[in-house]
């Protein structure tokens, strides 16, 4: 019985997946083109698996030579000797790459590991390698994953050079050469040679400038999600709706294949331990494991937070963004904009700097919120002391909540008054609410309403929505217009209670909270 995997390898034999064949049609079209390329993305994408199927798509019409860097050490990468030996060995412990070469490469390179004195030189390599390509009975492909492992050498950019040459010259002079490479990793060639080399003028020198852009989504749609639910419900009968499912774990994700996988494996694997498999496909289901992958440490968030703390004038301004409100433009020539792109943390949404994922953006939230807690516990700390109140029924009292919280709030900004600022009332709210819900709910933000002036909060609790507008007040039209679009927004929801808070700075304000009844829906509303 097949199952759901995070780990290493997916084989569609032994596991659920998405189909990724039309990735792989596309992919193919650039090796057809003869065209040298990297698939530079963020950890857990699917590189792997992606050239493994890739693979065995192109061997009828190819000789693929597919080795990985991930068994070098830096060591292997001291000097051009030492590399040559180790990719000798490299494609000699790579028997279906081995087996590919004829007699005469085979025996340069096993002469290659032999020569102790008289060194073989880099050069050779790619001469002896050449020789296989001008003579084999099919154009010679090669692949390599994991390049990060070179990213810190001289040498792999020396590789890089020879590869350039042999394909300009090919091009040029039609002289035997790889008709494809590629070269899969996190880190792009860009970056590589950022850190190699000191020098400005050689850093804009790059020995992979020959390469094709690859611009292919790598991602996992909503409809491919389905795909592999319904084959997982072909075999189990849950009677899940698995158009519904797919498009929940998509709205969370955005097609990260690492999130959708470990989603999917946590309600097979955890949340059925809890509940029926019946009821563990539902929303329910999904929302116990959204809780789940919210609160584990595994390597990908543990990468994250490092690289977060990397680039600490990135983290800043995704703090801004997330807690404040301010919009970053996209900027590709801004290193640490691209670094983090790169690593798959945030994506370019029409030119402005937006986090990849909902789930993403939760865990920096409670990132951000557990930095501010160690800051200013008081909020945190008032909520945890009274939270069984605001919990009736099994259901969140949101009225008791907001009381709560303008209680909490005039004790504390009557004392900070002097260096309190605007945008950290949303972040104190949601300190506020975090004790209250944690460990029974979560909440996301909905990044389309998200700027400086509004924040749209959806909140799940015990199978519950509720939708929580934060905004700074600005005058009553632009409070009516508020009104409106969260009515709006409850009707997409299909809800009929709807909550505002209102951070109102004017020295005649009226605190408290009202009930209104606006286009036959209900809206609690709080001003501060």
């Amino acid at each position: 019985m097949r199952c759901f995997n995070t780990t290493a390898l997916c084989r569609p034999d032994k596991h659920y997946m998405v189909d990724i064949s039309a990735r792989i049609e596309k992919i193919k079209e650039l090796v057809d083109a003869g065209k040298y390329f990297t698939i530079n993305r963020a950890r857990q994408y699917g590189k792997t698996t992606t050239l493994r199927a890739l693979r065995n798509e192109l061997q009828s019409e190819y000789n693929v030579i597919a080795l990985s860097f991930e068994g070098l050490t830096k060591a292997n990468f001291a000097d051009e000797y030492t590399f040559v030996r180790a990719f000798c060995r490299l494609l000699k412990k790579n028997s279906k790459s081995y087996m590919l070469l004829p007699d005469s490469v085979k025996q340069q390179i096993d002469g290659f590991l032999l020569r102790r004195d008289d060194k073989a030189e880099m050069d050779e390599l790619f001469i002896a390698l050449n020789e296989w390509c001008g003579i084999s009975d099919k154009p010679v492909v090669m692949v390599i994953d994991e390049v990060d492992s070179a990213s810190d050498n001289q040498v792999f950019l020396d590789f890089l050079g020879l590869l350039r040459e042999g394909y300009i010259s090919r091009e040029a002079d039609d002289i035997p050469a790889f008709h494809s490479v590629i070269l899969a990793g996190v880190t792009d060639v860009k970056h590589l040679k950022g850190k190699i080399r000191p020098d400005a003028d050689q850093k804009e020198n790059s020995p992979w400038n020959i390469a094709a852009d690859f611009d292919i989504d790598m991602s996992l749609p909503e409809n491919g999600i389905k795909g592999m639910l319904d084959e997982y419900e072909s075999d189990h009968h849950t009677g899940m709706d698995t158009a519904y499912m797919a498009k929940l774990i998509w709205e969370q994700t955005s097609g990260y294949p690492f999130l959708v996988s470990r989603l999917c494996q946590l309600i097979d694997e955890k949340v059925s331990a809890e509940m029926p498999l019946c009821d563990a496909w539902t929303k329910n289901g999904f929302l116990e494991a959204l809780k789940l992958i919210l609160s584990e440490s595994n390597t990908l968030f543990q990468t994250i937070t490092k690289n977060l703390n990397l680039h600490p004038a990135l983290k800043d301004a995704i703090r801004s963004i997330l807690m404040e409100g301010i919009k970053l433009t996209y900027n590709s020539d801004q290193d640490d904009i691209v670094k983090m792109e790169m690593y798959g943390l945030i994506r370019n949404d029409h030119n402005c700097v937006r986090v990849a994922n909902r789930i993403f953006e939760t865990r920096l939230y409670n990132l951000f919120l557990s930095d501010a807690e160690l800051r200013n516990s008081i909020f945190y700390n008032s909520s945890e002391l009274e939270k069984n109140r605001f919990i009736r029924n099994g259901k969140l009292d949101m009225q008791a909540i907001f009381l709560g919280f303008i209680k909490t709030y005039d004790q504390v900004v009557e004392k900070l008054v002097d260096r309190f600022k605007e945008g950290e009332g949303r972040e104190f709210f949601l300190l506020y609410l975090k004790p209250i819900i944690n460990g029974t709910g979560n909440f996301y933000i909905e990044a389309q309403t998200r700027d400086q002036l509004r924040t749209d909060v959806i909140v799940d609790y015990l199978g519950e929505q509720y939708i929580i507008e934060l905004k700074i007040w600005h005058g009553p039209r632009y409070n009516e217009e508020g009104e409106k679009q969260i009515c709006e927004y409850l009707d997409r929801f299909d809800l009929q209670t709807g909550y505002m808070l209102s951070f109102n700075f004017n020295d005649k304000k009226e605190q408290g909270v009202k009930e209104y009844l606006i286009d036959g829906k209900k809206l609690i509303e709080a001003t501060v």
